[in-house]
């Protein structure tokens, strides 16, 4: 039997190769989506070859990631729980459907994932793999027993790994894990397990990659200019870039400046709560300018209805859904709410903050005309206010009177 594992080189899913090869005695081919893990590629393939892969895949899915994921998922403005910027959640199903195509031309009857049996990674392999590819086979070794009992903790991994020689980042000293993609990077287990412990504190320093400390950001701030097309990104400080362009250029000009650090306990899919630390320094940035494009260029019921489908979108991709037909259909209607959502976004970067510093857009709802306070100049009767506040109240009115009878 042939089978394609989602690999990373990482602790988990170095172990479970050779551990899918003994156990059943397939053909394993590694399979690695590079979407901006950067440095953790290096030596990637000679370490799956090691580990006993008969093959190993690694394609950049950065443009497509940016393209195809992370931007329609920014023109909802989705936030998971008002806090989580998805950046794990929205690379699964990518990966997913990369490996599904892979299986397909190898002509595996199998994919393997490293996802635990208490983490919502799991789901999301598993519906987008049955959304694609319903005839595959998932094998989730983190579910069967045998697995569990062979390696009930990371420790029990770390020596399996040092006994064949699998060269890890992971440690006994450093028992957390990360993952990292174009998005963000996301850290947990380990010492983060304890909601009271401080990620921010200066022993944790070495943890962050992708931004430095608020406390250590410049002392002056950095102005940078977004410019949108129809909801979507397309320059920084008057530059032309694609998606992916676009999202390097944020995670840079963020990171400087300590933006996009989130430490937050999240309601996962299964059932349990958990806690996470992110790094997200461009998509903090680019959600918080695209919510000021949408507030200048939105029609107010457009804008609400939107909004009031956050919840619901943040959850489809959280859980999973990607390649659901609801979150499919919602994604008509965010487009549809994006046409008008064009313009500059002017933004102030100051340790850890996002600070908006101006708007403008030749599509702009905003008319100073009717806005001004000036009486003489507006263009807006403050007399019609008084039958709109009569008709408004009507109903307010008639419940107090029944009441005052009542009494």
């Amino acid at each position: 039997m042939k089978v394609i594992l989602a690999y990373s080189g990482g602790l988990d899913t170095s172990v479970i190769l050779r551990w899918l090869r003994e156990n059943y005695r397939a053909d394993i081919v590694a399979f690695c989506a590079d979407i901006g893990q950067e440095e953790e590629l290096a030596g990637l393939q000679e370490k799956a070859l090691k580990s006993g892969a008969s093959k190993c895949i690694i394609e950049n899915l950065q443009d497509e990631f940016a393209r195809d994921f992370i931007f329609p998922m920014f023109q909802a403005s989705a936030i998971y729980e008002n806090q989580y910027f998805l950046g794990t959640s929205i690379a699964r199903p990518l990966i997913a459907k990369r490996m599904v195509e892979i299986a397909r031309a190898e002509k595996a009857k199998a994919i393997a994932h490293g996802a635990t049996g208490k983490g919502n990674d799991q789901i999301r392999f598993e519906l987008t793999a049955a959304a694609l590819a319903p005839e595959l086979k998932v094998i989730a070794p983190w579910r069967e027993e045998r697995f569990r009992k062979q390696f009930p903790g990371r420790k029990e991994m770390i020596a399996f790994a040092k006994k064949n020689k699998i060269p890890v980042e992971a440690s006994a000293q450093k028992p957390y894990s990360t993952d990292r993609n174009l998005l963000h990077i996301s850290f947990e287990s380990g010492v983060l397990e304890d909601p009271w412990f401080d990620a921010s504190s200066k022993k944790m320093r070495g943890m962050y990659k992708l931004s430095v400390a608020p406390e250590d950001a410049p002392d002056e701030a950095e102005h940078v200019d977004l410019a949108f097309e129809n909801g979507n990104c397309v320059k920084v400080n008057g530059k032309k870039l694609s998606p992916l362009g676009v999202m390097q250029a944020l995670n840079t000009l963020g990171g400087k400046h300590g933006i996009g650090r989130v430490d937050i306990v999240e309601n996962r899919f299964v059932g349990m709560k958990g806690r996470g630390v992110y790094e997200t320094p461009g998509g903090a940035i680019l959600h918080f300018a695209h919510r000021q494009m949408e507030t200048l260029t939105m029609d107010r019921e457009v804008m609400h209805l939107r909004d009031s489908l956050i919840p619901k979108y943040s959850a489809l991709v959280y859980n999973g859904f990607w390649f659901s037909p609801e979150r499919e259909g919602l994604q008509a209607l965010v487009t549809e709410t994006q046409c008008n959502v064009t313009g500059v976004v002017r933004l102030k970067l100051y340790k850890g903050n996002i600070i908006v510093a101006g708007r403008k857009s030749p599509k702009s709802l905003y008319d100073p005309k009717i806005a001004t306070m000036e009486g003489e100049k507006s263009q807006y009767d403050q007399g019609d206010a008084t039958g709109f506040i009569r008709l408004n109240a009507l109903r307010l009115k008639v419940r107090a009177l029944r009441s005052q009878q009542k009494e």
